[in-house]
């Protein structure tokens, strides 16, 4: 079932409870998906990788927003945020725990044979591929970086 096929009855939902917040985060990813189908020609829509990715985008863009909010001391501009955040994040896959993302990572080290953090990139770039839409791009690195120094 694609994104915009989930997108409309929760929109409906959202109007008709008059909820403001997931009314803007839901108008939100409706637009990300129109500019991104324009943007690549693209009459069939978008696959499910580019679907997520949209959506990670959307909702590290709005967890950036409410950190920076809240080191300025304006609670009242970061709590839309992070709950727009958590709206859009009902449509990502479950997200991994970090147990379960170092046990990936140790893989992935193992697999390439990575000593030391000349071989991030590496590493980094199929856990990213890996984990898409699954993890945290800064959890990601922060694990890989405490395995590839120890």
């Amino acid at each position: 079932m694609s994104l915009q096929s989930k997108l409309m009855p929760a929109m409906k939902t959202a109007m008709k409870k008059k909820d403001q917040t997931a009314l803007a985060a839901l108008r939100a990813i409706k637009s990300e998906i129109l500019m991104a189908q324009t943007a690549s020609g693209s009459q069939y829509g978008l696959t499910e990788d580019e679907e997520i990715k949209l959506l990670s985008k959307l909702v590290k863009q709005r967890k950036d927003s409410a950190t920076i909010f809240a080191e300025q001391n304006r609670n009242d501009l970061a709590e839309p945020e992070l709950a727009q955040a958590e709206v859009i994040s009902q449509f990502l896959p479950e997200q991994l725990s970090e147990e379960e993302i170092r046990t990936i990572v140790t893989n992935i080290i193992s697999q390439t044979g990575a000593e030391g953090m000349k071989d991030m990139g590496k590493v980094m770039g199929m856990a990213n591929k890996e984990m898409a839409g699954k993890a945290d791009g800064k959890t990601i690195s922060t694990i890989v970086k405490a395995q590839l120094m120890s």
